[in-house]
């Protein structure tokens, strides 16, 4: 057995600026799916997986993600007093409790990498897990969680990744494999490879296992692509040293950032409550019927 994963960072400085003008206002991770926002399943995604101590990374005007992972006394006395005593009670049990969340600021827009290394020192000399907050990872079993045994088999970095359609493949972070004895390891990570030149369909998807050796590759790393500190390029240097070892998640992806992905997330998630599902099939029949008249 390896090092147990105890800490977890999610970067959650970024503008959303796919998710304008929603987020002119409203962090996009606290954009909701369904009637929770969107980082209240990445953060219990974490917890899920056995994460110890989450640390979000904000920026200016994010404040109200601090306040949404606060204890709200003045909402919880108003629902008892109303004898709404379930929904308060969802709501303390879905409060992390006093000193498993941190918050770090970054200070400048300068990257995801840049983002990850600005909470080095709260996760100090250990592995530890990364979760991007606009990637919405749907099974009955946590991504994170199957990750975070695999490192225990092994003990190296992991990624999670995700097969995409061939003609697809320059959209994303491609990596190629080699087999080995005891299973798959990276040997190479591609950002958005020209047409037919991929060398694989298997896309990086937003959850990451890294060990500490990492930040002081991102402390020297040269900005990347958009002149970012680019994670993926601080990977690739430690490619070099230390092995990465993939795991494929065959649930359901949704990438929240973007329009069509946060919608179809909130229909996937809604489809999959009893108490919802009925409405949603009835709205979205009338809504074919329609589309179909007009036609």
């Amino acid at each position: 057995m390896h090092q147990k994963i105890r800490k977890a960072i999610i970067p959650a400085a970024g503008f959303g600026t796919r998710m304008l003008p929603a987020t002119k206002s409203i962090p996009k991770e606290l954009l909701t799916i369904v009637d929770r926002p969107l980082l209240d399943y990445i953060v219990a995604e974490a917890f899920a997986s056995g994460i110890e101590h989450v640390i979000i990374v904000t920026g200016r005007m994010k404040g109200a993600i601090e306040d949404h992972f606060d204890h709200a006394f003045e909402l919880d006395v108003s629902l008892r007093n109303a004898g709404k005593q379930p929904l308060a009670d969802r709501i303390a049990q879905d409060t992390p409790g006093a000193g498993t969340i941190s918050f770090v600021r970054q200070q400048q827009a300068r990257g995801l990498g840049h983002a990850v290394w600005t909470a080095r020192h709260i996760v100090g000399d250990e592995a530890f897990a990364v979760l991007l907050p606009d990637m919405l990872m749907v099974a009955d079993r946590p991504c994170l969680k199957s990750m975070v045994d695999l490192h225990q088999r092994h003990g190296d970095n992991v990624i999670a990744v995700e097969r995409c359609a061939s003609e697809d493949a320059h959209k994303f972070g491609i990596v190629s494999l080699k087999h080995t004895g005891d299973g798959q390891l990276v040997t190479g990570l591609v950002e958005k490879p020209a047409p037919g030149t991929a060398p694989s369909n298997l896309y990086i998807s937003g959850r990451y296992i890294l060990q500490p050796e990492i930040f002081a590759i991102l402390e020297r790393q040269a900005p990347g692509a958009g002149g970012e500190i680019q994670l993926t390029d601080a990977m690739l240097t430690l490619l070099k040293t230390q092995d990465i070892r993939p795991f494929e998640f065959c649930g359901h992806t949704f990438d929240c950032g973007a329009p069509a992905g946060f919608v179809t997330a909130n229909l996937h998630m809604a489809a999959a409550r009893s108490d919802l599902a009925p409405h949603i099939r009835l709205a979205m029949d009338a809504l074919y019927s329609a589309r179909r008249a007009v036609a």
